[in-house]
């Protein structure tokens, strides 16, 4: 029982938001952007993003607000982690560019989070002081606060791994085209001195049969 209640306070006291998290696979020399709505100015808007494979695991951002008010924007980013203020309502827009790469498509995951400043208050019973209360809002913070580190770790330990994964694979591609035009090569050579050899022999009996005729 005392486990629900904590959780029930917890869920009354955190802030309220609305988060997408998405991964999206963005072709060679395309620009797609995705778009969120904030309803209430001075809210909180998280944004986070990450390429996991493809070329030299970069990017062009740029994040846009209401009125095509550029709020921050970056090229050949390989990740980001931002959290600003929305001083606007409205609609904003958050793009990524990989118009720089010709052939190699990106892998991005990405998420964006609005949060509210306002915060419900905590449920207090009847004889309990100040003072218990604000050690259960301590602890309920303080908990936010390892749950946030150990989604940041989980999302880093996500990304290292997708990009090795992709290093493998691409090595492995290499590998085996390398392989491939050695094993060409070898019978290219291989032919092409059967061929000398031959020109050589069919030279030599020509010669000879002239002398004989001679």
């Amino acid at each position: 029982m005392r486990v629900l209640q904590l959780l029930s306070s917890l869920l009354a006291y955190l802030t309220l938001a609305s988060a997408t998290a998405l991964t999206y696979k963005l072709a060679a020399n395309e620009k797609s952007c995705f778009f969120t709505n904030v309803q209430q100015k001075g809210a909180k808007v998280a944004f986070y993003f990450a390429v996991q494979s493809g070329g030299s695991f970069d990017v062009g951002f740029s994040v846009v607000g209401p009125n095509e008010r550029i709020i921050m924007d970056g090229t050949k980013e390989r990740q980001g982690d931002f959290v600003f203020t929305a001083n606007d309502v409205g609609e904003y827009r958050f793009c990524f560019d990989n118009e720089m790469s010709t052939f190699a498509e990106k892998m991005v995951d990405f998420e964006v989070a609005v949060e509210n400043e306002s915060r419900a208050q905590l449920p207090s019973k009847q004889g309990t002081s100040p003072e218990q209360t604000t050690v259960l809002e301590e602890s309920i913070l303080k908990l936010s606060a390892q749950l946030s580190t150990i989604n940041r770790n989980q999302k880093y330990f996500r990304t290292r791994e997708n990009r090795n994964f992709s290093t493998v694979r691409s090595t492995e591609r290499r590998i085996f085209n390398f392989s491939v035009i050695e094993g060409v090569m070898m019978v290219s050579m291989a032919g092409l001195q059967v061929f000398i050899v031959r020109f050589f022999f069919q030279g030599a009996r020509k010669g000879e049969c002239e002398i004989w005729e001679g």
